[in-house]
């Protein structure tokens, strides 16, 4: 019996707390274990009988530097407060704990809850003063000690790194060679594929976002590693994935360690001991160029990570930003001729475009805001009329370049097919290796071979379907009709499968910037400075229409419209007209069927085609619905019917707006008037009968 416990404690419940701080300690530290269940007996040895005397041990393989992850400790810290305890056993005060704020307040708890705390050799009173000095002074050197342990563990470490010795985690496309201390690039070909082109793509692209949307579009699968080393997943390509390859300097070579930081921080308002944070490259403890073979340069690298970073367009960061959706050309590349802030573009109507500057977001005031529709106009065509290079080394390289892509897009593919195919034969050998007569084994074994098979069929369909719809493999025709574009830059750039994104990533290749200085005397213009990466400036000035015009049809596109009404010409060869004359509706956009209409619509012109009609035949001999109904002496929907029954094929025409032309062969006149007469008596028999049932 000690004299600093008391019967009103013995009448409590005694708690022996037991922790270690890794799972490898619980199970190769057992002495240790040990001596904390032992516990028990000097609890006993005190005067607690056995069936006060509880163990919590659910805490055994959690750290000490903190409590959230304790719920042993917590559960120990409740029972103090609610005065069930009367003494605490622990091997020693790092048990415990190893956080000075958290021994702090379990003291104060058993202070005021008049509990005990014991060890293997005393008894201490926590609210005794002299206890309470020597409790804190234990508290404060054990968790000094943890600083200690950790400063050696680290400088251990960091001297390995600096060797580049150190080994961590390899990322998809590398393997960790124990025996050389590197990095090795994986032995799977699909894998190390797959990255060069994640990396090919984003120089091309110039945003990650885009990488993302081609591999999906292509259907692309990218490589990665869910857990440490383990075996390689292939999954479907994000935002997340994509960075994660572009920011690790391991894929250009380098060894580097201490590119985070943990560190105790606030997290959504709670203390959280590890809190990661990213350290700006020039504060990496380690980073050894050349330390294994690459997949990029390190020069390549740091040019990726700058257009990452110029990507960001935040209030911090005034980059260009990623070529995006909306049809506002100078998104970027937009600077205010008044305070030198880059503009962004808005679309306050949620149709046409304007250029803002972004220092009315500081001033609390506009600075300057304009309509981008005359302004794209003119860059538009200052581009075109300078983007004129030498067609042959032009056509050769888009050819080579749309020849390297389709190439890529085909080995991974094949590499997918044979890497599925290996998957179904291994599953052949495991089935063909088993007893026949061991079923049990064997229908998993068939379950699974079958599974296989499946799976390399609809990769072969999913392949084929690519083959047709991507262009994996280019034909003669496909390699014509890319030099034929190759040489017509305008074509390109107004054809409607050519995105704004697309436009912009071309007009970045010769612009670096377009200032806008607002002229208002003597009249309403907009000077435009536009800076060419040589370093030529160009000077045009265009006007500046209030919102209400910027969607404003321009006028040349009128003048066709009209003659075309008054000359009776359908509205898709009106569309065709004026997207071979090269101009662009109010929005920026190419000509289409509905385009044409509501501009006949808003200028009165909507009941030009009333009463007219094509001739039924033309010079060439081919028939309309009219003609081949006239030809059989039939109705023009039994011609319809017949071609939704798949009875006469139009060679040209369909969609809104445009006839249909049959080609009328002799064998096909036969067909349809053998089956025009059937339809005539079938019809007579139908109107007998019904006039017989009506006499009878």
């Amino acid at each position: 019996m000690n004299a600093k416990i008391a019967s009103s404690q013995l009448d409590r419940r005694a708690v022996v707390y037991l922790r270690q701080s890794t799972l490898k300690q619980v199970y190769e530290h057992c002495e240790s274990t040990a001596r904390q269940y032992a516990l028990q007996e000097r609890a006993a040895e005190l005067g607690w009988p056995s069936e006060q005397i509880d163990v919590i041990d659910e805490d055994l393989g959690q750290s000490g530097s903190g409590t959230e992850h304790r719920g042993g400790f917590q559960r120990l810290a409740e029972a103090v407060a609610h005065g069930r305890v009367g003494a605490v056993f622990a091997l020693e005060v790092s048990r415990l704990s190893r956080s000075s704020a958290d021994w702090h307040r379990l003291l104060d708890l058993c202070a005021l809850a008049d509990t005990v705390i014991c060890d293997e050799h005393a008894v201490f009173a926590p609210g005794d003063h002299n206890d309470r000095l020597v409790l804190g002074m234990k508290g404060t050197m054990s968790e000094a000690e943890l600083y200690w342990m950790k400063l050696r563990l680290h400088g251990a470490r960091l001297n390995k790194a600096r060797r580049g010795d150190l080994h961590f985690h390899a990322p998809a496309g590398y393997e960790w060679d124990a025996d050389a201390r590197r990095f090795v690039q994986s032995p799977d070909e699909r894998v190390r594929a797959c990255i060069t082109m994640i990396f090919e793509l984003f120089r091309l692209l110039g945003a990650a976002s885009a990488v993302v949307r081609h591999c999906q579009g292509k259907q692309l699968l990218l490589p990665c590693r869910l857990r440490g080393n383990g075996p390689i997943h292939w999954k479907t390509a994000c935002l997340a994935l994509v960075l994660h390859v572009l920011h690790n300097p391991i894929y250009a070579g380098a060894y580097a360690y201490g590119r985070t930081q943990e560190r105790a921080g606030l997290v959504g308002g709670q203390v959280r001991r590890r809190v990661k944070k990213d350290v700006a490259l020039a504060d990496w403890a380690v980073c050894l160029r050349e330390h294994h073979p690459g997949y990029i340069t390190w020069e390549q690298f740091m040019a990726n990570q700058g257009k990452i970073q110029d990507n960001r367009t935040t209030v911090l960061n005034a980059g260009q930003g990623a070529p995006k959706r909306g049809h506002a050309l100078l998104q970027g590349l937009a600077m205010c001729g008044r305070c030198g802030h880059r503009m962004h573009a808005s679309y306050p109507s949620g149709r046409h475009g304007h250029y803002q500057c972004q220092a009315s977001n500081f001033t609390g005031r506009d600075c300057f805001s304009v309509s981008a529709t005359e302004i794209d106009k003119a860059v538009e065509r200052m581009f075109l009329e300078a983007m004129q290079p030498d067609e042959i080394d032009l056509s050769l390289a888009v050819t080579l370049q749309a020849e390297r892509q389709a190439g890529e897009l085909d080995k991974q593919w094949r590499l997918r097919l044979e890497q599925a195919q290996y998957g179904a034969r291994l599953a052949e050998r495991r089935y063909m290796a088993v007893d026949p007569d061991n079923r049990v084994v064997a229908r998993t074994l068939e379950r699974d071979w079958e599974e296989k098979l499946r799976h390399v069929a609809e990769i072969e369909q999913d392949y084929e379907r690519a083959r047709q719809q991507e262009k994996v493999v280019l034909s003669a025709q496909d390699r014509k009709q890319i030099l034929a574009l190759a040489r017509d830059l305008p074509a390109v750039w107004r054809s409607t499968t050519t995105t704004d994104a697309d436009r912009k990533t071309l007009l970045r290749l010769a612009i670096s910037n377009v200032v806008l200085h607002p002229v208002d005397v003597p009249q309403r213009q907009t000077r435009l400075d536009v800076q060419w990466h040589g370093g030529a400036v160009t000077q045009v000035h265009v006007p500046r229409h209030h919102s209400t015009m910027a969607q404003t049809t321009p006028v040349e596109a009128l003048r066709i419209i009209l003659q075309g009404v008054r000359d009776g010409t359908r509205d898709w060869q009106l569309a065709e007209l004026l997207n071979e004359a090269g101009l662009l509706t109010g929005r920026l956009k190419p000509w289409t069927v509905n385009a044409v209409q509501r501009v006949r619509y808003a200028e009165g012109l909507n009941r030009v085609y009333k009463s007219r009609r094509l001739t039924d035949q033309r010079a060439d001999g081919m028939l309309s619905v009219h003609g081949v109904a006239a030809r059989i002496g039939v109705a023009p929907s039994m011609v319809r019917m017949w071609r939704t029954q798949g009875l006469i094929t139009a060679v040209e025409g369909g969609g809104t707006g445009k006839d249909l032309w049959f080609q009328f062969t002799p064998e096909v006149e036969q067909e349809l008037r053998t089956r025009a007469s059937r339809s005539i008596v079938a019809r007579a028999h139908r109107r007998l009968d019904g006039k017989v049932t009506q006499e009878g």
